[in-house]
């Protein structure tokens, strides 16, 4: 598996499929996190989002483009609302190692819808 296809698998089944699990496949135990919304750690991970998904039964990001070069992917994507109104757009940035990703930061713009 390529890391963006390792990407692209991680954000079907994590992020929209709400497969809390799937972090244990793809995310290292490790993991750095630089959003200070969300702890260190893979397990710091699974429990924000689990919540996320939660309170947030419709959460769903649309991909619209990845950039890959060497162990680091970019990923420039929408999260959306059943009705397609674009509630945010980020920027995503992973440093992958030994096929799992390692490393993570990102720059939000929220729409104010």
């Amino acid at each position: 598996m390529t890391n963006r296809e390792l990407v692209q698998a991680f954000y079907k089944e994590f992020f929209n499929d709400h497969i809390i699990a799937a972090a244990e496949k793809y995310v290292r135990e490790d993991y750095k996190q630089h959003n200070p919304g969300v702890g260190q750690g893979r397990q710091a991970l699974m429990t924000a989002f689990g919540e996320k998904f939660r309170t947030q039964s419709d959460f769903h990001l649309d991909i619209k483009m990845i950039i890959s070069e060497d162990d680091m992917v970019a990923v420039y994507l929408k999260n959306t609302a059943p009705d397609g109104t674009v509630r945010c757009r980020v920027v995503d940035i992973y440093r992958v190692e030994n096929g799992q990703l390692a490393e993570h930061w990102d720059v939000l713009q929220p729409t104010g819808k």
